[in-house]
């Protein structure tokens, strides 16, 4: 009989962007990246894992701005195309390296890759939720839900009101595409605050995941560590992140995705190639751009880019294998370890950004595949759970006070409000208000009633915690800014016009088509009297 749990859980978010009003944006392309090194990766091999017997077990978010994208017939279109560019490509780039034996390898690799993907595309018609659920209905992944659009809570809890809509939009949400209600929740950022849980309990929720100072710093402190969830007074349950099994993948100096044979990231054709070579395949405006064709492995940690070898993705598999095998040993030590200080059996929870396996860290799908299959046949020690499942095999657990947190820089708020975001915060307030007092009203008309559906909509979008985040490390600062600009000029629009007494129709069904979320989204649902106070 096993010692103890182990709970892989994967948080697959991407921000919403869809812009049908223009031909080409680049942040779309987020989404097509994930798409083809994460989400149709994993789908294959779920397939493979289920194909060959092997009962596997992982717990995953599917955020529902990703299962909105997801679905979206646009973006299904505009992936299809990204794909076949894909293809394109490294056919052209096979034809032209004839004799170059190595980056002919590496490009008849990617054309095999490609294919396997287009071939997985065509499987699901291009929904793949109809994939994750296939293996939601098989007991082999649990979907966990999500904040309505990863609205960072702590920073809104003066308007409960806010809270509930992230939260019960996220539950409805996730009713209408999977069937059944969630059983749990990844708070957005893992950002907790006190209070929060009556919430969460409200909405049926069962658990929710916690970094490990939210656990640890708890009153009374857990008896367990963060090796056995703990119960909130509301009953909700909370788990803790496990630092140990993190830092051996995210560590940036010793975590496995640094090996000097796996693929380097930030060598790409896209910006190698001859410049009319490329041309065809980078920006429509002849801006270059990363086209997820890369010929490096990191080599070197210390080097320079200038001094990369060429990849070779026989001997990253090889490394991979390893490395799996390498962090099922150490699980297994530290369950042996845990279970004989423990009244219990414990339960080490490993949680990660899901985009890490295959996009940044392309070999991350080739190492679950291993770590799945040696955890099946190489060990008993340990069995891989669900955290639902957890909580039905154990039903008794410590009841805590948790404190507040969140796993970003710190462990606290600081990320998502700094100097670089801090002028977003009041015009969220505003709007939330705002917005608090259109609920009140009975709309006199289907017009309006729309009207006040879609504000909902917008300031759910204005409130994605994703644009303080890139506004704080850098990176597309520009669009960030531009989306939180847009949604609440959106939302100020709609307020404004009731204000005056008019809705401009023609306008509200251009904004309607291109913020298309949560089409069954009832405004009603910022009422405080829904509400019960954090």
């Amino acid at each position: 009989m096993a010692l103890g749990y182990v709970a892989l859980v994967l948080h697959a978010h991407l921000p919403f962007v869809r812009h049908p009003e223009r031909d080409y944006v680049l942040e779309e392309e987020w989404l097509y990246e994930a798409i083809t090194e994460t989400y149709i990766p994993l789908l294959r091999l779920f397939e493979g894992l289920q194909r060959d017997g092997i009962d596997f077990k992982m717990t995953m978010s599917l955020t529902p701005p990703l299962v909105s994208m997801l679905r979206d017939t646009l973006l299904q279109e505009r992936y299809n195309h990204h794909l076949g560019q894909l293809q394109g490509l490294v056919a052209k780039e096979i034809e032209n390296n004839q004799h170059n034996g190595h980056i002919r390898y590496l490009a008849e690799f990617y054309a095999q890759e490609f294919a396997n993907i287009r071939t997985t595309w065509e499987q699901y018609n291009g929904d793949l939720i109809l994939g994750f659920k296939q293996f939601l209905d098989s007991n082999n992944l649990e979907i966990m839900t999500c904040g309505a659009t990863h609205g960072y809570l702590p920073l809104m809890k003066m308007y409960p009101q806010a809270v509930w809509a992230q939260i019960k939009v996220a539950c409805d949400h996730y009713q209408e595409n999977f069937g059944r209600p969630p059983k749990g929740i990844w708070l957005p950022e893992c950002a907790y605050y006190e209070g929060l849980e009556k919430m969460l309990a409200q909405a049926g929720l069962r658990y929710f995941i916690v970094d490990g100072h939210g656990i640890l710093s708890a009153h009374p402190r857990p008896r367990h560590g963060t090796y056995a969830p703990v119960f909130t007074e509301t009953g909700v349950a909370a788990f803790a992140r496990d630092h140990e099994s993190s830092s051996q993948v995210w560590s940036a100096k010793t975590g496995y995705p640094g090996d000097p044979e796996y693929r380097e990231f930030y060598k790409d054709l896209g910006w190698e190639a001859d410049y009319e070579y490329i041309k065809p395949y980078i920006m429509p405006n002849g801006q270059r751009k990363n086209t997820g064709v890369k010929y490096h492995k990191i080599t070197n940690i210390q080097g320079n880019m200038e001094d990369k070898a060429l990849y070779d993705p026989y001997w990253a598999r090889e490394k991979a294998a390893e490395h799996a095998g390498n962090f099922m040993y150490n699980r297994e030590q530290q369950i042996s370890h845990l279970a004989g200080i423990m009244d219990r059996h414990p339960i080490v929870v490993a949680p990660y950004d899901a985009e890490l396996f295959g996009h940044w860290w392309y070999e991350g799908p080739w190492f679950l595949d291993y770590l799945f299959r040696k955890t099946w046949y190489d060990q008993n020690t340990f069995n891989l759970v669900h955290l639902a499942d957890y909580l039905r095999y154990n039903p008794t657990q410590q009841v805590c006070r948790l404190t507040q947190s969140s796993w970003g820089y710190k462990g606290f708020h600081e990320f998502w409000l700094n100097d670089s975001n801090s002028w977003i915060y009041p015009h969220l307030h505003q709007a939330t208000e705002r917005m608090i007092e259109l609920s009140a009203r009975e709309p006199k008309n289907e017009l309006q009633e729309r009207a006040l559906n879609q504000a909902a909509r917008e300031l759910l979008l204005a409130q994605a915690s994703d644009w303080a985040f890139i506004m704080r490390t850098g990176t597309m600062v520009t669009y960030a800014v531009e989306q939180t600009k847009t949604h609440l000029f959106r939302f100020n629009q709609i307020y404004d016009g009731f204000q005056l007494g008019s809705v401009d129709e023609t306008w509200l069904i251009q904004i309607e088509e291109m913020d298309n979320i949560f089409p069954q989204i009832d405004y009603r649902v910022y009422r405080s009297s829904d509400v019960k106070q954090g």
